[in-house]
Protein backbone atom coordinates (compact mmCIF):
# COMPACT_ATOMS: atom_id res chain seq x y z
CA UNK A 1 0.00 0.00 0.00
CA UNK A 2 1.42 3.06 -1.08
CA UNK A 3 0.89 6.65 1.11
CA UNK A 4 -1.65 8.99 0.23
CA UNK A 5 -0.64 11.64 -2.15
CA UNK A 6 -2.20 14.99 -2.39
CA UNK A 7 -5.58 15.56 -4.55
CA UNK A 8 -5.51 16.76 -7.87
CA UNK A 9 -8.20 19.64 -8.34
CA UNK A 10 -10.15 19.63 -11.57
CA UNK A 11 -11.80 22.65 -12.94
CA UNK A 12 -14.83 22.34 -15.02
CA UNK A 13 -13.69 21.86 -18.76
CA UNK A 14 -10.63 21.02 -17.19
CA UNK A 15 -8.13 19.03 -19.45
CA UNK A 16 -8.97 15.18 -19.45
CA UNK A 17 -6.54 13.81 -17.05
CA UNK A 18 -6.07 11.83 -14.11
CA UNK A 19 -2.84 11.05 -11.68
CA UNK A 20 -1.47 7.67 -12.30
CA UNK A 21 -4.15 5.10 -9.99
CA UNK A 22 -0.98 3.19 -9.08
CA UNK A 23 0.40 6.24 -7.49
CA UNK A 24 -2.32 6.56 -5.41
CA UNK A 25 -3.17 4.46 -1.68
CA UNK A 26 -6.08 1.69 -1.77
CA UNK A 27 -8.67 3.84 -1.29
CA UNK A 28 -8.25 5.21 -4.78
CA UNK A 29 -9.04 8.95 -4.77
CA UNK A 30 -7.16 10.55 -6.93
CA UNK A 31 -9.17 13.53 -8.40
CA UNK A 32 -11.89 16.57 -6.90
CA UNK A 33 -14.04 18.63 -9.23
CA UNK A 34 -14.39 19.02 -13.26
CA UNK A 35 -17.59 17.76 -14.77
CA UNK A 36 -19.49 14.44 -15.65
CA UNK A 37 -19.39 14.77 -19.28
CA UNK A 38 -19.36 12.45 -21.98
CA UNK A 39 -15.35 12.81 -22.90
CA UNK A 40 -14.31 12.88 -18.95
CA UNK A 41 -16.71 9.91 -18.46
CA UNK A 42 -15.12 7.71 -21.30
CA UNK A 43 -11.75 9.14 -20.29
CA UNK A 44 -12.39 8.04 -17.29
CA UNK A 45 -13.30 4.54 -17.61
CA UNK A 46 -10.60 4.40 -20.20
CA UNK A 47 -8.67 5.08 -17.36
CA UNK A 48 -9.89 2.45 -14.82
CA UNK A 49 -11.05 5.32 -12.95
CA UNK A 50 -15.47 6.15 -12.14
CA UNK A 51 -16.72 8.96 -10.42
CA UNK A 52 -18.74 8.36 -7.37
CA UNK A 53 -19.89 11.28 -4.33
CA UNK A 54 -22.69 12.86 -2.35
CA UNK A 55 -25.29 15.26 -3.06
CA UNK A 56 -23.46 18.68 -2.29
CA UNK A 57 -20.05 17.36 -2.99
CA UNK A 58 -18.37 17.84 -6.34
CA UNK A 59 -17.33 15.21 -8.35
CA UNK A 60 -14.79 13.03 -6.81
CA UNK A 61 -12.75 10.45 -9.03
CA UNK A 62 -11.70 6.74 -7.92
CA UNK A 63 -9.59 3.83 -8.84
CA UNK A 64 -9.31 1.49 -5.52
CA UNK A 65 -7.07 -1.88 -5.09
CA UNK A 66 -8.23 -3.84 -5.17
CA UNK A 67 -11.02 -4.24 -7.88
CA UNK A 68 -13.98 -6.30 -8.05
CA UNK A 69 -14.84 -8.90 -11.29
CA UNK A 70 -17.16 -11.49 -12.52
CA UNK A 71 -16.56 -14.11 -15.01
CA UNK A 72 -19.04 -16.29 -16.77
CA UNK A 73 -17.23 -18.86 -15.60
CA UNK A 74 -17.33 -17.72 -11.58
CA UNK A 75 -20.74 -17.29 -12.33
CA UNK A 76 -22.40 -18.87 -9.11
CA UNK A 77 -26.15 -19.69 -10.10
CA UNK A 78 -28.21 -21.37 -7.44
CA UNK A 79 -30.34 -23.82 -7.56
CA UNK A 80 -33.25 -22.03 -6.62
CA UNK A 81 -31.84 -19.16 -9.31
CA UNK A 82 -31.23 -21.59 -11.77
CA UNK A 83 -35.14 -22.63 -11.27
CA UNK A 84 -36.34 -18.79 -11.56
CA UNK A 85 -34.22 -18.74 -14.37
CA UNK A 86 -35.51 -21.49 -16.28
CA UNK A 87 -38.88 -21.11 -15.09
CA UNK A 88 -40.22 -18.73 -17.28
CA UNK A 89 -41.68 -16.35 -14.79
CA UNK A 90 -39.25 -13.72 -16.17
CA UNK A 91 -38.71 -11.76 -19.13
CA UNK A 92 -35.19 -9.85 -20.29
CA UNK A 93 -33.93 -7.19 -22.72
CA UNK A 94 -31.71 -5.24 -23.41
CA UNK A 95 -31.73 -1.40 -23.86
CA UNK A 96 -35.06 -1.11 -24.12
CA UNK A 97 -35.61 1.17 -20.89
CA UNK A 98 -32.42 2.56 -20.32
CA UNK A 99 -34.06 5.96 -18.19
CA UNK A 100 -36.67 3.59 -16.18
CA UNK A 101 -33.44 1.44 -15.16
CA UNK A 102 -31.04 3.87 -13.88
CA UNK A 103 -34.27 5.90 -12.61
CA UNK A 104 -35.16 3.08 -10.35
CA UNK A 105 -31.71 2.78 -9.49
CA UNK A 106 -31.78 5.90 -8.00
CA UNK A 107 -34.36 5.63 -6.24
CA UNK A 108 -34.60 2.26 -4.70
CA UNK A 109 -31.49 2.38 -2.41
CA UNK A 110 -31.03 2.39 1.59
CA UNK A 111 -29.76 5.25 3.05
CA UNK A 112 -30.13 7.50 0.49
CA UNK A 113 -28.22 7.78 -2.97
CA UNK A 114 -25.26 8.46 -4.84
CA UNK A 115 -26.75 8.34 -8.13
CA UNK A 116 -27.91 12.10 -8.63
CA UNK A 117 -29.83 14.11 -11.04
CA UNK A 118 -26.51 14.92 -12.78
CA UNK A 119 -25.47 11.26 -13.00
CA UNK A 120 -28.99 10.46 -14.63
CA UNK A 121 -28.20 13.15 -17.22
CA UNK A 122 -24.69 12.11 -17.62
CA UNK A 123 -25.08 7.98 -18.33
CA UNK A 124 -28.14 8.84 -20.27
CA UNK A 125 -26.26 11.18 -22.82
CA UNK A 126 -23.89 8.11 -22.49
CA UNK A 127 -26.51 5.87 -23.30
CA UNK A 128 -27.82 8.05 -26.33
CA UNK A 129 -23.87 8.13 -27.70
CA UNK A 130 -24.01 4.29 -27.38
CA UNK A 131 -21.54 3.80 -24.68
CA UNK A 132 -24.33 3.12 -21.38
CA UNK A 133 -26.55 0.30 -21.68
CA UNK A 134 -28.95 -1.68 -19.85
CA UNK A 135 -30.40 -4.72 -18.74
CA UNK A 136 -34.27 -4.91 -18.12
CA UNK A 137 -36.08 -7.94 -16.60
CA UNK A 138 -39.80 -7.94 -16.75
CA UNK A 139 -42.95 -9.71 -14.98
CA UNK A 140 -46.39 -9.66 -16.28
CA UNK A 141 -45.31 -6.41 -18.54
CA UNK A 142 -43.79 -4.54 -15.30
CA UNK A 143 -40.22 -3.59 -14.98
CA UNK A 144 -39.22 -5.71 -12.00
CA UNK A 145 -35.50 -5.05 -12.01
CA UNK A 146 -32.54 -4.29 -14.06
CA UNK A 147 -28.89 -3.25 -14.08
CA UNK A 148 -27.09 -0.55 -15.93
CA UNK A 149 -23.61 0.18 -17.33
CA UNK A 150 -20.94 1.54 -19.47
CA UNK A 151 -19.24 -0.17 -21.96
CA UNK A 152 -15.97 0.59 -23.47
CA UNK A 153 -14.64 -1.88 -26.21
CA UNK A 154 -14.61 -5.02 -24.23
CA UNK A 155 -14.94 -4.04 -20.61
CA UNK A 156 -18.05 -3.51 -19.05
CA UNK A 157 -18.18 -1.17 -16.07
CA UNK A 158 -21.84 -2.78 -13.86
CA UNK A 159 -22.47 0.65 -12.13
CA UNK A 160 -25.97 -0.27 -10.16
CA UNK A 161 -28.32 -2.62 -9.90
CA UNK A 162 -32.28 -2.55 -8.68
CA UNK A 163 -35.19 -4.82 -8.22
CA UNK A 164 -39.10 -4.66 -7.29
CA UNK A 165 -39.97 -8.13 -7.48
CA UNK A 166 -37.92 -10.83 -5.45
CA UNK A 167 -35.25 -12.22 -7.17
CA UNK A 168 -35.11 -10.24 -10.43
CA UNK A 169 -31.65 -8.18 -9.81
CA UNK A 170 -30.21 -12.06 -9.71
CA UNK A 171 -31.79 -12.64 -13.08
CA UNK A 172 -30.89 -9.23 -14.31
CA UNK A 173 -27.20 -9.71 -13.20
CA UNK A 174 -26.68 -13.42 -13.94
CA UNK A 175 -28.16 -13.19 -17.93
CA UNK A 176 -26.27 -9.75 -18.12
CA UNK A 177 -22.87 -11.68 -17.49
CA UNK A 178 -23.60 -14.79 -19.36
CA UNK A 179 -24.75 -12.68 -22.36
CA UNK A 180 -22.19 -9.89 -22.48
CA UNK A 181 -18.87 -12.84 -22.38
CA UNK A 182 -20.95 -14.60 -25.32
CA UNK A 183 -20.65 -11.57 -27.46
CA UNK A 184 -16.97 -10.82 -26.32
CA UNK A 185 -16.82 -8.58 -23.49
CA UNK A 186 -13.59 -9.50 -21.52
CA UNK A 187 -13.85 -8.06 -18.53
CA UNK A 188 -16.63 -7.25 -16.18
CA UNK A 189 -15.83 -4.46 -13.48
CA UNK A 190 -18.70 -4.59 -10.48
CA UNK A 191 -16.07 -2.25 -8.39
CA UNK A 192 -16.12 -3.59 -5.15
CA UNK A 193 -16.94 -7.21 -3.34
CA UNK A 194 -20.03 -7.09 -1.07
CA UNK A 195 -21.62 -10.12 0.40
CA UNK A 196 -24.37 -10.17 -2.71
CA UNK A 197 -22.22 -9.76 -5.08
CA UNK A 198 -19.46 -12.43 -3.74
CA UNK A 199 -22.55 -15.29 -3.65
CA UNK A 200 -22.72 -14.78 -7.03
CA UNK A 201 -19.10 -15.33 -8.14
CA UNK A 202 -17.63 -11.68 -7.77
CA UNK A 203 -14.49 -11.58 -6.62
CA UNK A 204 -11.05 -9.25 -6.62
CA UNK A 205 -7.83 -8.57 -8.54
CA UNK A 206 -5.03 -6.06 -7.69
CA UNK A 207 -5.46 -2.59 -9.14
CA UNK A 208 -2.61 -3.35 -11.40
CA UNK A 209 -3.91 -6.42 -13.07
CA UNK A 210 -6.94 -4.68 -13.16
CA UNK A 211 -5.56 -1.29 -15.04
CA UNK A 212 -3.12 -3.92 -17.84
CA UNK A 213 -6.70 -5.56 -18.35
CA UNK A 214 -8.18 -2.27 -19.21
CA UNK A 215 -5.54 -0.73 -21.11
CA UNK A 216 -5.50 -4.12 -23.40
CA UNK A 217 -9.36 -4.52 -23.29
CA UNK A 218 -10.74 -1.04 -24.32
CA UNK A 219 -9.06 -1.43 -27.65
CA UNK A 220 -11.75 -4.30 -28.84
CA UNK A 221 -14.64 -3.79 -29.98
CA UNK A 222 -17.85 -5.31 -28.64
CA UNK A 223 -20.75 -3.82 -30.98
CA UNK A 224 -24.48 -3.32 -29.07
CA UNK A 225 -26.11 -5.11 -32.09
CA UNK A 226 -23.54 -8.32 -31.09
CA UNK A 227 -24.47 -7.92 -27.22
CA UNK A 228 -28.68 -8.13 -28.31
CA UNK A 229 -27.82 -11.29 -30.56
CA UNK A 230 -26.11 -12.86 -27.62
CA UNK A 231 -29.17 -12.34 -25.57
CA UNK A 232 -31.22 -14.81 -27.63
CA UNK A 233 -31.99 -18.12 -26.42
CA UNK A 234 -30.67 -16.96 -22.23
CA UNK A 235 -33.04 -19.20 -20.52
CA UNK A 236 -31.93 -22.65 -22.15
CA UNK A 237 -28.43 -21.57 -20.73
CA UNK A 238 -29.05 -22.52 -17.38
Amino acid sequence: MRGNRRLTFLGPGSPLSFPDPNESDDEGLLAVGGDLSPARLLFAYDSGVFPWYSQGVPPLWWSPNPRALMTRERLHVSRSLRRTLRHGRFQVSFDQAFSDVIAACAANREGGTWILPEMILAYTQLHQLGHAHSFEVWHEGQLAGGLYGVRRGALFAAESMFHVVSNASKVALAVCVDTLFRAGIGLFDVQFVTEHLASLGAYEVSRPEYLAAVSRLTQNDVPAARIAAALTGWQSRF
